[in-house]
């Protein structure tokens, strides 16, 4: 692990949202600045979650998390549901509003413009001028066309009264706060050049490239990774769709081979891009779908077809539909099917647009009425997500011992124990 830097500075921090994002950046910016004398007060307008979260109760899984908050609560965090408290001294207010997609598949900003207003109803504006940034991630030009005159309606002006930057995330759920604390690059978005020395203090403490780039970079950075995620997702599931035509292919050793090539490798090991070039059931999760389409939405907005986005989306429904449709053909409909995992993906509880769930209702859809689920971490929320008509397994152990058809679906290590089973395995994740 690579130390944190250690130089005397302070600075009052306010972060606005204590979901996956913001309370990982609370507690990372309070931890890494506790000896930079950094102030950190985390805003939750839900009174509930603030409570919890005061009493060190996380509302979802992320590794490392809970023990750091414990320190970090010991130390310069406050965690509120008081909106005064939070901007009081605050000189750097941080965005981690959700973005969920529009009905029309773009960006939706709205919960962002409400936080803003909210802080600017609340906040003393100060010859200190405060700097909005913005961590949630939101579309190429969102500031400039959306947030800045949003702002300057309430008689401001931007690089007098306030100062407006992008600071995108690129944190894996399930390894959020080691991610944070361990950056591979940091991005922030400013057109103006009076307000870096104040945002390097902000990220003093950590060794990692520092950007500054224009607002339209940073928030493009963002898309331009996760879309390179996606693409390498979709490439691969199409590789082995056109394999599995071919017929007689050893898809994993394909891939395994693949990731041989010293392209995809750094100083003989392999990239972390190659667990992305790899088969599977398609991708899931709150950020990649939202954002591809998100991105695809923009472009035609602003009058080009983004065609490889448009097909990057259409392949991750297409190796869906292909898996239930081999289901289908191979298994009576009275089968008892066997779901391994529900999460999205492993080391996460997180089951939102989880290919799990659409596999289940597709097989549902397609006649088959014997769904045995289980997850090692998202049963109970899955359950409360998905109205689905199946039942759920406590164990690896029931879930086997109560199934004819095993289906994996999220590649948890644990069910690796299985692969050698005389059941019939769809392994949709080419585990080995």
């Amino acid at each position: 692990m690579t130390p944190l830097k250690n130089i005397e500075s302070s600075l009052n921090i306010a972060v606005f949202g204590l979901g996956f994002v913001g309370l990982t950046t609370a507690v990372g910016l309070a931890n890494a600045g506790v000896n930079q004398g950094f102030k950190v007060v985390g805003y939750e307008i839900d009174s509930k979650k603030a409570l919890n979260l005061q009493n060190v109760k996380i509302p979802f899984y992320e590794k490392d998390l809970e023990s750091a908050l414990k320190k970090a609560l010991k130390n310069n965090l406050i965690i509120t549901d008081s909106i005064t408290l939070a901007l009081k001294n605050a000189e750097i207010i941080i965005f981690c509003i959700g973005t969920p997609m529009s009905s029309d598949g773009s960006a939706n900003l709205s919960y962002i413009l409400d936080a803003l207003k909210s802080c600017i109803e609340n906040i003393k504006i100060t010859a200190k001028k405060p700097i909005f940034m913005i961590k949630s991630t939101i579309p190429p030009s969102s500031s400039s066309e959306v947030f800045i005159p949003f702002i300057e309606s309430f008689n401001l002006k931007n690089g007098a009264d306030f100062i407006l930057a992008n600071n995108p995330e690129f944190l894996r759920e399930g390894f959020a706060y080691s991610d944070f604390m361990q950056p591979d690059r940091i991005v922030i978005g400013l057109d103006s050049i009076e307000s870096k020395s104040k945002l390097k203090k902000l990220y003093s403490p950590f060794n990692a490239p520092l950007h500054f780039v224009s607002l339209n970079t940073a928030e493009f950075i963002k898309y331009l990774s996760n879309t390179t995620l996606s693409l390498n997702i979709s490439y691969a599931n199409e590789m082995s769709i056109i394999a599995q035509s071919i017929g007689n292919i050893d898809i994993i050793k394909a891939f395994k081979i693949l990731h041989d090539d010293k392209r995809f490798c750094i100083e003989s090991k392999k990239a972390g891009i190659t667990s992305y070039l790899y088969p599977g059931l398609g991708f899931g999760g709150y950020c990649l779908p939202k954002d591809t389409l998100a991105l695809y939405k923009k472009a035609k907005d602003k009058g080009y077809n983004a065609g490889i986005l448009e097909n990057i989306l259409k392949v991750n429904d297409d190796i869906l539909r292909f898996y239930v449709d081999k289901i289908k053909s191979e298994c009576d409909l009275d089968s008892k099917i066997g779901i391994l995992g529900l999460s999205f993906k492993p080391s996460s509880d997180d089951v939102r647009d989880s290919k799990s769930a659409s596999l289940i209702k597709a097989l549902l859809d397609s006649g088959f009425k014997n769904i045995l689920a289980y997850d090692p971490l998202a049963n109970e929320i899955f359950k409360a997500t998905y109205d689905y008509k199946i039942k759920y397994a406590k164990s690896l152990e029931s879930i086997m011992e109560n199934s004819e058809v095993l289906v994996i679906a999220t590649a948890w290590s644990e069910f690796k124990s299985i692969l050698d089973s005389k059941k019939r395995i769809y392994n949709l994740r080419y585990m080995s």
